[in-house]
């Protein structure tokens, strides 16, 4: 019984890799195609960009690829468990931005912290500032059976409206409307690799990015509490006859959500990249960028950390394309194009189901 679970398992892995590798493949032809369409005689010499992508900057263009993947990956792995629980947490821009802002807050205001732990701090900050927003959609969907998408939107555009007040009233650049910088202490520490890789400017981000991958893994794959959240997001029904409380279920999955979209915010704004809070009405993109990641990642927490480093690696690359002379709005196609293409992942995977099935029964 056991092993014939491990080769269904198996089996999974097998077309659910294998519907996301088609998936690209339509999605760069599809893109190779508009590149033929627009600017013929630079369609070869676009397509190498985007194979490329950071690689053909060197280090500088490596280092940019970490930095984009990093967040996303938080957002993606966020979406992602909630997806494994029955839950669609469509408000991770709302809980990457408040886990922001705290992040920022306390890189800012909190200089009294001892210099080694003051960026460890300002992290735990946005973990617990993603968790508590993420709780309010899980308790509204517990105990008043509100849709978590309609209360996750909400909170979105209530988080933004927030973050906008809270910044203009504590951490607020008068002359470049956004956030002041933060601390030096609070820049996440690099790695070492600069003294290693003259240039490589990779910092302790990544790491903790793969570290939460692997944390949520273990959680969903190996944990009694994973089975159970898994249960609930499947059957709620079957799961309360079975003992198992679905209301606290319900509100753990999002408060876990949350905090890493939170953590995820914490990241890219303590990056040490130049990167501030703006005040602007505009909701974080890094949230719905996620929506694709986990989609791409079949809400597989090692999928979603692969979907992640491919779409950071198409942002890259998008921006070199503007070397061969194709307009900067059409970076913007690309990569939706080939992320649209990746959502139809799922039917590609039906398809390779077919085809297995089919030849399963001409060899009977």
């Amino acid at each position: 019984m056991k092993n014939s679970n491990k080769k269904i398992e198996e089996r999974k892995g097998i077309l659910n890799f294998s519907s996301s590798m088609l998936a690209i493949l339509v999605g760069l032809l599809f893109g190779f195609i508009v590149l033929l369409i627009s600017n013929p005689s630079k369609a070869l010499e676009g397509s190498s960009y985007i194979l490329f992508g950071g690689f053909n900057d060197g280090v500088y263009g490596i280092s940019r690829f970490i930095y984009f993947a990093t967040p996303i990956i938080m957002t993606g792995l966020s979406i992602g468990f909630a997806f494994k629980t029955g839950l669609f947490n469509i408000g991770a821009s709302g809980q990457f931005i408040m886990g922001s802002f705290i992040a920022v807050y306390i890189g800012v205001k909190w200089t009294f912290l001892p210099e080694s732990i003051h960026w460890l701090v300002a992290l735990i900050g946005a973990f617990i500032g993603g968790a508590l927003w993420g709780a309010i959609p899980g308790v509204l969907k517990a105990f008043a059976n509100v849709n978590e998408v309609i209360s996750s939107i909400m909170t979105n555009y209530i988080a933004m409206h927030i973050v906008n007040i809270l910044v203009k009233e504590t951490v607020y650049d008068n002359i470049k409307n956004q956030s002041l910088e933060v601390a030096k202490s609070a820049v996440l520490p690099k790695l070492g690799f600069e003294k290693i890789i003259d240039g490589l400017n990779i910092n302790v981000g990544i790491i903790v990015a793969i570290i939460s991958v692997i944390i949520i893994y273990i959680i969903l794959e190996k944990t009694t509490f994973g089975f159970e959240l898994k249960a609930c997001g499947q059957n709620q029904d079957a799961s309360k006859y079975a003992g198992i409380n679905a209301k606290r279920n319900i509100v753990l999955s999002m408060v876990i959500a949350g905090a890493l979209s939170g953590l995820g915010g914490g990241l890219m704004y303590l990056y040490g990249s130049g990167k501030y809070i703006e005040v602007l009405d505009v909701i974080a993109p890094e949230g719905f960028t996620g929506i694709s990641v986990a989609l791409f990642g079949q809400s597989n927490p090692i999928g979603i950390l692969f979907a992640g480093l491919f779409i950071a690696h198409l942002k890259v690359a998008g921006t070199n394309l503007q070397l061969s002379g194709y307009a900067p709005e059409f970076i913007d196609i690309m990569i939706s194009s080939i992320i649209y293409f990746g959502a139809f992942s799922l039917i590609f995977k039906e398809k390779i189901i077919k085809i297995f099935q089919k030849n399963r029964k001409e060899d009977k």
